[in-house]
């Protein structure tokens, strides 16, 4: 029997009428933004399954874009994501679109910084607020966003990984899950790491100075209580 916590039953502690269709959607949002690295100047929301057709009356919309804008599932400030991404100047675009065999509760962020950079995500809402990233642009990766989270993009060569978790170690930092994903031998791949330690900012520093890592995003997990 799979084991359920506390926070599957009750859900999180969250503004809008549906843990999937709200606090799921700003995490996403939220986790999307980081992943971009920057602020968000314009943003394509693609909608799948359930979110595509319940998006405006569940009030996905708002928990997507206040997810955009760096806001917790729990902000009061939610419900006034949209006007607020208005005033900021932020450009955002809703569209309904089929994303093939994913969860009905997907969406695809196709976002570009204010610094001029591109990105896209794709996660999915999969139940009582939590998620599933499952594409970072053309990279195939899977992560949940409730632990501390390092997505390091490097070389697919020897010596990378070991290189990545040795500094881990030194700092005795526990790691929970680790995964690597890569589309062709000795070209770019993609570490991800989930783990109990917060991660500092100058572990993060040692990463990014290993020859073979070309980019490091640390990802925290969502807080409940503002």
């Amino acid at each position: 029997m799979k084991n359920v916590g506390v926070f599957d039953i009750l859900g999180p502690i969250m503004i809008g009428p549906s843990s999937s269709h709200t606090a799921g959607a700003a995490r996403l949002g939220k986790i999307a933004r980081s992943i971009a690295g920057g602020d968000i100047a314009e943003v394509t929301f693609l909608l799948h399954g359930s979110f595509a057709k319940t998006y405006k009356g569940h009030g996905t919309d708002r928990a997507l874009v206040a997810g955009i804008l760096g806001m917790e599932p729990s902000d009061e400030k939610l419900r006034y994501s949209i006007d607020i991404a208005k005033e900021k100047n932020i450009n955002f675009l809703f569209k309904e679109m089929d994303l093939g065999d994913v969860h009905p509760n997907t969406v695809k962020f196709i976002m570009r910084t204010t610094n001029d950079k591109y990105c896209e995500v794709m996660g999915s809402s999969i139940g009582g607020g939590n998620i599933k990233i499952t594409r970072v642009n053309d990279n195939e990766v899977d992560f949940t966003g409730m632990y501390e989270t390092l997505i390091i993009a490097h070389k697919d060569a020897p010596g990378a990984i070991n290189k990545v978790t040795s500094i881990l170690y030194c700092e005795n930092i526990n790691v929970a899950f680790m995964r690597v994903f890569r589309h062709q031998r000795g070209e770019e791949a993609i570490m991800i790491f989930e783990m109990d330690n917060k991660v500092s900012d100058n572990v993060i520093k040692q990463i990014e100075n290993i020859e073979l890592v070309h980019k490091v995003i640390s990802i925290s997990p969502a807080k409940e209580v503002e």
